[in-house]
């Protein structure tokens, strides 16, 4: 036992688990954010049935990553959930508030705008807490004793404002080039006109997270300043993605500027991996501190080395179904 390090393991499957969630939710959350400025209800509805048949598996990789937080690290659990109930609240309520425009919208014959609004403003509110989640992870928390001493509303400052628009922007991006890839005609023009403007923003907060956090969390700036390193490897490749979206949104290519949007996320995800490693509640805790007994460890793991293939083969089968583009009053609308 002793040459397995579990805690590494979990480390390993619950980061996975949260990069998987950030990528398949993000651009359904990032549809709904764009949904007011559609060019017209028809454009709305080939952009809810582009996401529909796939949102609520999408979101089992949250369940997953939740799930394993509390049994592997529930350090973590203890001191996030006190410090952040405000953030979860918002996140949890956001997310309530679009799968319920989903099921209701398409029943909807002369109240539809309302869900409409339920659906952009549930998708945004919830872009906006994980973003102001992540901000305040890069922060770090008031500790003592293992105990978060800290008041409800410390992680709000202007730094997690600056996180929560960051993700908003970046998982509209996922969701201007996801509607780019499923949809066709005026939709599809409409977004390709977009999608530039998108990138441009979402460089703009990639270049003000790069300066701010460093002057927010002086552990960070000592890992990417102290010395020149391999690391800076990251930053230069995400560049070189964004440059290459462009290039490809230029060419009206339909597959390549979703794949580039994702590489772009993954891209900043292990950027702030590499800035905060190997800490689990900041600034003193590591993943190790916050461990749970390795015989729990243990026993959830073999409990998860069955779920997590059954959670990718059935995700994978959705995405085969459903594959190619979206046809107006087809898809979920038509189920």
């Amino acid at each position: 036992m002793e040459l397995i390090d579990l805690t590494l393991i979990w480390v390993l499957l619950i980061g996975f688990g949260v990069f998987m969630y950030v990528l398949m939710d993000g651009f359904d959350l990032g549809v709904g954010i764009l949904f007011p400025f559609a060019p017209s209800e028809e454009s709305r509805d080939e952009m809810m049935n582009s996401v529909a048949p796939v949102w609520d598996g999408n979101e089992t990789w949250l369940i997953l990553g939740g799930a394993g937080l509390l049994a592997a690290f529930p350090m973590i659990y203890s001191v996030f959930l006190p410090a952040l109930y405000i953030g979860v609240f918002l996140l949890l309520a956001g997310l309530i508030f679009r799968g319920i425009a989903f099921e209701f919208r398409f029943k909807a014959t002369t109240q539809k705008h309302w869900w409409d609004y339920a659906f952009f403003g549930g998708s945004t509110v919830a872009s906006f807490a994980q973003g102001a989640v992540i901000g305040s992870y890069v922060q770090g928390f008031n500790v003592v004793d293992g105990r978060y001493v800290g008041g409800a509303f410390d992680w709000l400052t202007p730094f997690t404002l600056m996180t929560g628009l960051g993700v908003v922007a970046g998982y509209a991006l996922l969701g201007v080039t996801w509607t780019i890839m499923k949809t066709e005609g005026k939709t599809q023009d409409w977004a390709f006109k977009l999608a530039p403007r998108l990138l441009v923003i979402v460089l703009g907060f990639f270049v003000l997270v790069s300066i701010w956090t460093p002057l927010t969390n002086e552990r960070v700036m000592t890992r990417w300043f102290d010395h020149v390193n391999w690391l800076w490897i990251f930053p230069a490749l995400t560049i070189a993605f964004a440059a290459w979206v462009f290039v490809q949104l230029r060419k009206r290519a339909e597959t390549a500027p979703f794949l580039g949007s994702m590489t772009l996320f993954s891209m900043f995800y292990l950027g702030i991996l590499i800035s905060m490693w190997p800490l689990a509640v900041p600034p003193n805790y590591t993943f190790w501190d916050a461990a749970s007994d390795p015989g729990s460890q243990l026993f959830l793991l073999i409990g998860f080395m069955f779920l997590i293939p059954i959670v990718l083969g059935y995700t994978a089968w959705t995405y085969w179904v459903f594959r190619g583009k979206v046809k107006r009053g087809a898809g979920y609308a038509g189920h």
